[in-house]
């Protein structure tokens, strides 16, 4: 779509980008959403690609995903074997409502900061214990924890010109074994609920992460597996006006879902399942 009310495209902006924020200014990276609605607020884009962040960094440390990373990209990424949650990487971007074009433009960082209950980057990075490096206009950096990123369907903590820079995503969390569950209303459809549990290996424990049937992420952690009844009770626990609603699905029916799958992932890792 043409944006007839941009005026400006920054190309070649600072490795500070954020200092020289103004009301109107979005910024840009892959553009799908940007380019896909009417946006009559906007008067300037920011081009992000122009920085050249590393896409994916992998170290002893962990993972970090630069922002501008292509979906694409973290798709043909082979990790380390010992990074045992390899697989999750594909089965999230397997999880987007896209072509195969829109893989090749798309960001990690414009996912998460789109921040729709259905976005899979979101469900990724908190099921995988991220942390997200955010960066504001005076130069300021803060790290935030990703589950608390997303407040809200297309709300999160951003301040007016704040940018996410970068995704770290730990080694230990890397190392889990997991089992994911993800439903659609067709095969290559919109996720109406998305869960991944891990467990540390060695342990007894559980950390369930549900995603797309909530507003925002939920985190459910347990130091030892729960019992079908308690995992129960957890799910129950999420407040009703958490719950989302739209053509793929009602609170109820994603309720629903949540807690069929909730105990199918609980077997799965108690049952010592494929990771």
């Amino acid at each position: 779509m043409d944006l007839n009310t941009i005026t400006e495209v920054v190309r070649r902006p600072s490795d500070r980008p954020g200092m020289d924020w103004h009301e109107g200014d979005a910024w840009l990276a892959g553009g799908t959403w940007l380019f896909s609605a009417e946006q009559p607020d906007l008067r300037r884009l920011v081009d992000l690609t122009a920085l050249g962040w590393d896409p994916l960094v992998p170290s002893g440390a962990g993972l970090e995903i630069g922002a501008t990373c292509t979906i694409q990209g973290l798709y043909t990424f082979t990790p380390p074997a010992d990074w045992i949650a390899g697989p999750l990487f594909a089965k999230s971007c397997e999880a987007f409502l896209s072509s195969f074009k829109v893989w090749n433009s798309a960001t990690v960082g414009g996912n998460i900061c789109m921040s729709l209950p259905a976005g899979p980057m979101i469900t990724l990075t908190v099921a995988l214990e991220a942390a997200y490096e955010l960066w504001a206009p005076d130069g300021s950096v803060r790290t935030v924890d990703a589950v608390d990123f997303v407040t809200g369907n297309n709300r999160n903590i951003l301040a007016p010109g704040e940018i996410l820079r970068r995704v770290h995503i730990p080694a230990r969390a890397l190392r889990k074994r997991t089992a994911h569950r993800r439903f659609a209303l067709t095969h290559l459809g919109r996720s109406t609920v998305f869960l991944i549990g891990t467990q540390t290996p060695g342990t007894n424990d559980l950390r369930l992460t549900v995603t797309a049937g909530t507003t925002r992420p939920v985190r459910i952690a347990f130091d030892d597996m729960p019992d079908a009844r308690t995992l129960q009770q957890s799910v129950n626990a999420i407040p009703a006006g958490v719950w989302f609603a739209d053509p793929n699905g009602t609170p109820d029916h994603r309720h629903h879902l949540t807690l069929h799958f909730a105990e199918e992932i609980r077997h799965e890792l108690m049952a010592g399942g494929p990771a």
